[in-house]
């Protein structure tokens, strides 16, 4: 079957994962662009899940970016340590804590650039709290929206950078966020890295892998 052009499957794809998942939101639990912003850095090469379980002790204990720019090493370390990567998580932690002190009032800013500034944040981070703490649209390209980008012939190549410069272009910007919530999820639930469940698919129709004979 001949797929109709990547510009006429993307509304179609949207509309349909956006029905599929409409719950669809931020895996890590927060109450304010701050906790985001500390759950987002603990996220790294870490399970939602387990960053869930260890935030609500760590706000209760450390309740801004004062308090853990100001705490004990070693002591923030190990409470953050099921994590995994927790010294050089509490390195980032610390340092961006201090800027936002120094840099930005201890305010969380919103804008992208400055986002970025911040120690431990990258276009990413930057993304996801601006996405899911402040509504503003954008694009987060973790590994689910690499992977599934790539397989519904969105994208090429693996630079996370690039490949969030090929989606704006071809996403509508008002869809942006819808965009990168669905995938995300679909990623998790279905396009899985190791076997796809392409039969359970709901856009497999419009995807150019789930096309392919399998080997």
């Amino acid at each position: 079957m001949k797929l109709a052009s990547v510009e006429k499957r993307v509304p179609e794809i949207i509309r349909i994962l956006k029905k599929e998942y409409p719950d669809a939101k931020c895996q890590l639990n927060f109450k304010t662009p701050f906790e985001l912003l500390i759950g987002v850095i603990l996220s790294a090469q870490c399970t939602d899940k387990k960053v869930n379980e260890i935030t609500p002790g760590l706000f209760k204990k450390y309740k801004n970016a004062k308090g853990f720019a100001a705490a004990r090493t070693p002591e923030l370390e190990t409470d953050i340590r099921p994590t995994g990567f927790y010294k050089n998580k509490t390195k980032s932690i610390q340092n961006c804590c201090r800027a936002l002190g120094t840099e930005f009032k201890g305010k969380l800013p919103e804008d992208l650039e400055e986002l970025v500034s911040l120690p431990g944040v990258g276009r990413k981070s930057a993304n996801a709290i601006r996405v899911h703490a402040f509504g503003k649209p954008g694009i987060v390209v973790d590994t689910h929206m690499l992977r599934v980008s790539e397989r519904l012939g969105f994208t090429k190549g693996k630079n996370a950078d690039k490949v969030e410069e090929q989606l704006n272009e071809l996403v509508p910007k008002a869809k942006w966020s819808v965009f990168s919530n669905t995938i995300n999820i679909h990623g998790r639930r279905v396009c899985n890295a190791k076997k796809p469940q392409c039969p359970a698919c709901p856009i497999r129709h419009l995807c150019p892998s789930a096309q392919k004979p399998a080997l």
